[in-house]
């Protein structure tokens, strides 16, 4: 097995001092090659080394300006650093040069919604889910924002999409509850899904003042 394959699979197994050994000894073989420059870029994010992360994927564009994932890995560092321009940048340069996918539409949506553009992240939650509609996490912030913009019943329905896929997900559970008691005004469903977000996750406190508030409603009534 050649170093780069090894440095991945030391990566999926958690061996991360094991897969930096790997990936450099690459490099030194290989000094001019982009891919090995992003596998150690993604082991320094994985490890919350995003500065020197963003070091290695430039260096990868600095052999192969058109990598596109070199630009969608500095993206997710510049992200999880706040830096959401230069987040944004990135993901849209990973598009342009050929990540036309899922995640990478999902990651826009993210960063617009951290740069308080709330119209812009619906739109491009809306193509992360176009291009994968089993993708219940994109589901989900899609339908936030359809709420966010008043558009509850379409909101519905993606939350109700996102239990199908997952019915785990108590967010949407919440969500779905909300959407019952104040658009619907129908006590019961947003019983219902209050309930079920709670039976996922006992310690959800919005789940449980939601149900709280309908039960008073109702008593006072």
């Amino acid at each position: 097995m050649d170093k780069n394959k090894q440095g991945i699979q030391y990566m999926q197994e958690g061996k991360y001092e094991e897969a930096a050994k790997a990936f450099s000894e690459a490099i030194e073989e290989q000094p001019n090659e982009p891919l090995y420059y992003v596998n150690f870029g993604n082991l320094l994010s994985a490890v919350g080394e995003l500065e020197k992360a963003i070091a290695f994927y430039q260096k990868a564009l600095s052999f192969d300006e058109d990598m596109a994932t070199a630009y969608y890995g500095a993206g997710n560092a510049y992200y999880n650093l706040g830096d959401f321009n230069n987040a944004h940048k990135s993901f849209d340069e990973a598009i342009k040069k050929g990540l036309d996918n899922s995640d990478s539409y999902f990651m826009l949506g993210m960063t617009h919604l951290q740069m308080e553009q709330d119209k812009l992240a619906l739109v491009y939650f809306q193509r992360a889910v176009e291009l994968n509609e089993e993708d219940a996490e994109a589901r989900f912030q899609f339908g936030l924002c359809l709420a966010g913009n008043s558009m509850i019943e379409e909101a519905i329905e993606q939350f109700q999409e996102v239990v199908n896929l997952d019915p785990s997900h108590a967010d949407a559970y919440y969500n779905l509850g909300v959407a019952f008691a104040g658009f619907k005004e129908d006590a019961d469903q947003a019983l219902a899904m209050f309930q079920k977000a709670l039976d996922i996750q006992p310690d959800h406190i919005l789940a449980s003042n939601g149900k709280r508030i309908v039960e008073d409603h109702l008593s006072n009534n």
